[in-house]
């Protein structure tokens, strides 16, 4: 399939997931939100691909949401958060938890917001050296969504999942991998030959055997995925229409501190 932000690559039994749009550092629009969506469901679909990874065009994983391409409006004019969720975020983010091969995140920049959520949604996340993670909803007024509410505190607990959400600090990779919320860190130059060694391995594994460990996974750790999913589109919902998202964004865009009111 061609899309229109998002490279499809098979390798033998690995599909790879790139996404193209470096010049935004992979920030997520309408189109790849569909794009990517479509990509994972095929990947789910096709019994050659045996594995997955998930990686970015550039210098980045991905920034997050584009603040500068926004959301559609709700009937009373406010950015409307929550059909993007439910209708294109959830069903990527769902689709790799319950997919039924491994799925790898090969983060070779910066992680933020969705592109962060997007990170921990795979099994398997090796990052570059000089990549870093950050729950940057906070810094706009918003909460974390995209399940970044559930992995987060899943993978390093309630203390270090508080402190990114409440301070929006980036996490150095290497941090993140003494914190275990990833589970490799290669040099920047070795780290396409790390991803593609992984991937090669996953790829000639036992599939059904991967697949099982991700029911059980998902049974123990995840049974509420839905709930919590629903639980973080109505919360954004209303940090969406919120005085302080509305300065979030603008001060973003004018590259200057927010000034937020507290409502």
């Amino acid at each position: 399939m061609d899309y229109e932000t998002v490279l499809v690559e098979r390798r033998g039994g690995e599909l790879r997931i790139t996404l193209n749009r470096p010049e935004a550092m992979n920030a997520w629009n309408k189109q790849l939100g569909l794009d990517l969506r479509d990509a994972v469901e095929k990947a789910a679909e096709d019994d050659e691909v045996r594995a997955v990874v998930i990686t970015g065009a550039g210098r980045g994983f991905s920034s997050g949401a584009d603040l500068k391409a926004g959301f559609d409006p709700t009937p009373g004019g406010r950015p409307d958060v929550h059909t993007a969720l439910t209708e294109r975020y959830h069903p990527i983010i769902t689709g790799i938890r319950r997919m039924p091969k491994p799925v790898v995140a090969a983060v070779n920049g910066p992680a933020v917001g969705i592109g962060l959520s997007l990170a921990l949604a795979a099994d398997l996340v090796i990052a570059k050296e000089s990549a870093y993670f950050l729950l940057a909803f906070v810094n706009i007024g918003l909460v974390p969504d995209g399940g970044s509410s559930l992995f987060v505190p899943e993978r390093i607990g309630f203390t270090r999942a508080t402190e990114m959400a409440m301070l929006g600090e980036r996490i150095p990779a290497r941090r993140a991998l003494e914190w275990g919320l990833i589970n490799r860190v290669a040099a920047d130059e070795d780290f396409e030959a790390e991803v593609d060694a992984l991937a090669e391995r996953l790829a000639s594994g036992p599939t059904l055997s991967y697949a099982g460990t991700k029911r059980q996974l998902n049974a123990w750790l995840y049974g509420r995925m839905d709930d919590q999913l629903a639980l973080e589109a109505e919360i954004q919902q209303q940090s969406a229409e919120s005085g302080d998202f509305l300065e979030g964004v603008q001060a973003f865009l004018e590259k200057r501190p927010a000034a937020f009111g507290g409502r």
